[in-house]
C-alpha cells in the first residue's frame, strides 16, 4: 500500500457565490464552525479563502482572515493552507496580503496565467441573493487570471524564503507543470513537492480519466520522484476523480470551494459531509488517512507553532 492518504478540504473558495447554496460558509464563524468539523471529519490541511461577512463575496483583507484563522488553530491541529490565489480580480499584492500576514505552514500557489471562465454559471440562477453575484461571474468572460514567471518569484520570495511556508502547487494543465519543473530545475523550491491537479475549470484541462493520467505521467516525467500528488476535479467529477487519485497513488481534495454537491442534484449539507463521504471511500479501498502530525513529516513542514495568528 501506498503512504497515507492527505485529505485537504477547500472550505469556501472564490468560486460558488451565496446564491448557489445556502451552506456555502461565508461569515468568520462559519468559516471557522465548518472548517473544524472537517478536520474533525477527517481532513488534513484546510485550504481557506475569506469572504466579506455582509455579502459574502471574495475578499483578500487580512482583517477578515484574522478573524477565523486563529479560531480554527484553536480549534483543531489541521494544517492550514492559506490562498494566496484570491480571485481573478484581486492584484497579486491584494492575493499575498493575509500570507504575508498569517506567515501559514501552507499556501497555496497557481502555476500560471490563465483563462477562469466562471460566467455560464450565471445560467442557473435567475434571482440572485445578492446584486454583486452575476456581474462578478460575468467578468471572467473577459478576465484572466495573471500569475506570471514574476508573480510566481514574487510569491516564493515572500512566503518561502521569508517565512519557511511550503506550498500547494496548484497546476490547471499540462503547461503548468512544466512552469514547476522549471523552477525545481532553477533551485527555487525545496523538495518535496506537493502538487495539486486541477481539472473542470473552465479555462485549464478538463476533467476525466484519461487527462488526470496525462497529467500524472508528465509530472512523472518531468518531476521525477520529487513530488507528491493530489488531485482537485470541479463539480460532479470531485469524488470520482479523488476516488481514482487514491487508487493512483495519490491524495485527494474535496469541499465547498470545488463543488456544493454531495450527490445527483442534492447539495452537500457542509464541508464536512464531503471529507466524511470520501475517507469512506477511502478506508473501504484499504487505504488509511494521514493525521496531521504526518502530514506535516510528509511534507516537510515547518511545524503550527512558527506560524503567526
Amino acid at each position: 500500500m501506498p503512504d497515507k492518504i492527505i485529505i485537504t478540504c477547500a472550505v469556501t473558495g472564490s468560486i460558488h457565490t451565496p446564491t448557489m447554496s445556502p451552506n456555502l460558509p461565508v461569515t468568520p464563524a462559519e468559516i471557522a464552525e465548518q472548517a473544524i468539523a472537517a478536520a474533525d471529519a477527517g481532513a488534513t490541511i484546510l485550504h481557506l479563502h475569506a469572504r466579506d461577512p455582509e455579502t459574502g463575496k471574495p475578499t483578500p483583507d487580512p482583517d477578515v482572515f484574522m478573524q477565523f484563522l486563529p479560531e480554527i488553530r484553536r480549534g483543531c491541529d489541521a494544517i492550514i493552507n492559506i490562498t494566496t490565489g484570491g480571485s481573478a480580480v484581486m492584484t497579486l499584492d491584494e492575493r499575498l496580503a493575509a500570507p504575508d500576514l498569517a506567515q501559514p505552514e501552507m499556501a497555496s500557489l497557481n502555476m500560471g496565467s490563465m483563462n477562469f471562465g466562471l460566467f455560464p454559471m450565471q445560467r442557473r440562477h435567475s434571482e440572485w441573493k445578492h446584486e454583486w453575484e452575476p456581474g462578478f461571474l460575468e467578468a471572467t468572460r473577459d478576465g484572466i487570471f495573471k500569475n506570471t514567471f514574476a508573480d510566481i518569484e514574487k510569491v516564493f520570495r515572500t512566503l518561502g524564503d521569508r517565512y519557511g511556508t511550503r506550498f500547494e502547487f496548484e497546476c490547471y494543465d499540462v503547461g503548468h507543470i512544466q512552469t514547476l519543473a522549471f523552477f525545481l530545475n532553477e533551485g527555487m523550491i525545496r523538495k518535496p513537492l506537493f502538487v495539486q491537479f486541477v481539472l473542470g475549470v473552465l479555462g485549464g484541462i478538463d476533467a476525466s480519466p484519461e487527462n488526470l493520467m496525462h497529467m500524472k505521467h508528465t509530472a512523472d516525467r518531468l518531476l521525477g520522484d520529487n513530488y507528491r500528488f493530489s488531485v482537485l476535479a470541479a463539480g460532479r467529477w470531485q469524488m470520482p476523480l479523488a476516488t481514482m487519485a487514491a487508487i493512483m497513488g495519490g491524495n485527494v481534495r474535496v469541499g465547498l470551494e470545488d463543488s456544493l454537491w454531495i450527490g445527483h442534484r442534492q447539495l452537500a449539507a457542509n464541508n464536512a459531509e464531503q471529507v466524511s463521504k470520501i475517507r469512506r471511500i477511502l478506508e473501504e479501498l484499504g487505504h488509511q488517512v494521514a493525521t496531521a502530525a504526518e502530514a506535516r513529516q510528509m511534507l516537510g513542514l515547518k511545524g503550527a507553532d512558527k506560524v503567526n495568528f
